[in-house]
């Protein structure tokens, strides 16, 4: 007869993505995991394969929540610029909170972690900025057809230049102790919405 897992892997799996999004992969041991996590070892192994695989998990449900929230925030009748701004922004208010600024972004940290050296990762972060991307440019092409931008912008590129200033809000945020940086760029590229 089988044993019954004596844990939530839901809840383990939202444990072990905050210790990583806390810590990181690499400063992040399995003995972390087994602490933090509660479980043994060999139960993580069973219900989640290994660390990077573990990792892999945490990262995608991560990206799920974000991703759905933002085509919701984007996807809204009625004018486009208004959301584009304001998503801009909340990205900003969000690098800049003292609360919330030294975790980062979970994809953001595992671009400049893990990215450059592990095709898994690497992967992942594509399809979570292609996911920031996609509605970006669909509000933007909204906006340029409901006459909210002017017909001599790209909105693809200008898709582009928002996923970019997003993720450098993310870096910057997390490393800079001054928030007027980060604000004064915000603002600043926002003015090619006008």
């Amino acid at each position: 007869m089988a044993r019954t897992r004596e844990f939530d892997p839901d809840a383990a799996l939202q444990s072990a993505l905050e210790l990583f999004w806390r810590r990181g992969y690499e400063a992040t041991s399995m003995a972390d995991l087994v602490e933090h996590l509660g479980i043994g070892r060999a139960s993580i192994y069973a219900t989640f394969g290994n660390k990077h695989e573990l990792y892999l998990k945490a990262l995608d449900r991560y990206s799920h929540g974000r991703d759905g929230a933002l085509l919701t925030e984007l996807s809204q009748p009625g004018p486009a610029l208004p959301a584009v701004r304001a998503l801009v922004r909340r990205f900003a208010a969000e690098a800049t909170d003292e609360g919330k600024r030294l975790r980062g972004c979970f994809v953001t940290n595992t671009a400049t972690e893990l990215a450059p050296h592990d095709g898994a990762m690497a992967r992942r972060v594509e399809l979570s900025w292609e996911h920031i991307e996609t509605p970006l440019r669909s509000a933007l092409v909204r906006a340029q057809a409901q006459g909210e931008l002017a017909e001599d912008r790209d909105p693809h590129a200008l898709g582009r230049m928002l996923l970019v200033l997003l993720q450098g809000i993310r870096v910057v945020g997390k490393a800079s102790a001054d928030p007027t940086r980060v604000r004064d760029a915000t603002e600043q590229a926002l003015t090619l919405l006008n």
